[in-house]
């Protein structure tokens, strides 16, 4: 197989290929068009809190569009049913969402991508932590992989987040809510994380960005 990447193109050998494509919410001969919904090719138009255009009609989930993920149509459920409600939810951060793949080893990620927050302006402080360096890892004999994590150099707030290894769709957690509280660097390297844990590898991302790493 041969694929591109930025620094050109790379030829792969293997014995199984698994090409994953993504779902789309079944839309079709629900009448929607006559009832004037709008709609995009596959999905359809909704607002903050799962309104479409038409009085009363609600969507969510695989047919409200990307990203088509469980975690996501769950959270929209919520917000859409206490809107109708009459309460005041707070709307999804998409750029906040965890997409995470359950391979081996499991990879993860949120947020910006270092190539989308230089596009966007950012000047950034990238800092990595292999798994190699890992105390846990090692004792678990899982040591590929690392997290990377992408902070404003202005600021020091997270934009993004990324983890290739053992246990990476749970180490996730621990970085969304650092960013919906627009938590800085400091905020995550002076916080004092259990030893030994996978865990420990966020906060030593989070040093290494800063210069600060005592164990790479």
């Amino acid at each position: 197989m041969q694929v591109t990447a930025p620094e050109g193109k790379k030829q792969f050998t293997g014995e199984i290929g698994l090409m994953a494509v993504g779902v789309q919410g079944n839309i079709e001969n629900m009448g929607l068009e006559a009832a004037g919904v709008r709609m995009e090719p596959g999905w359809i138009q909704v607002d903050d809190f799962g309104r479409t255009n038409v009085k009363d009609v609600y969507a969510i989930g695989d047919v409200a569009g990307p990203p088509w993920l469980a975690h996501v149509a769950s959270k929209e459920g919520i917000v859409c049913v206490e809107s109708i409600a009459g309460k005041s939810p707070q709307p999804i951060d998409y750029d906040n969402i965890p997409g995470c793949t359950y391979c081996q080893p499991q990879v993860a990620s949120l947020g910006m991508t270092e190539e989308r927050a230089i596009a966007e302006g950012h000047e950034l402080k990238v800092g990595r932590f292999p798994f190699s360096a890992s105390g846990k890892a090692r004792a678990i004999g899982e040591t590929e992989g690392l997290v990377k994590l992408i902070f404003d150099a202005k600021y020091g707030e997270l934009l993004g987040a990324h983890i290739l290894g053992s246990e990476a769709t749970e180490m996730i957690a621990e970085l969304g809510v650092a960013k919906t509280l627009e938590t800085t660097a400091p905020g995550i390297f002076n916080t004092v994380h259990a030893h030994p844990t996978l865990a420990e590898a966020v906060m030593e991302a989070a040093e290494n960005a800063y210069g600060h790493s005592i164990h790479i």
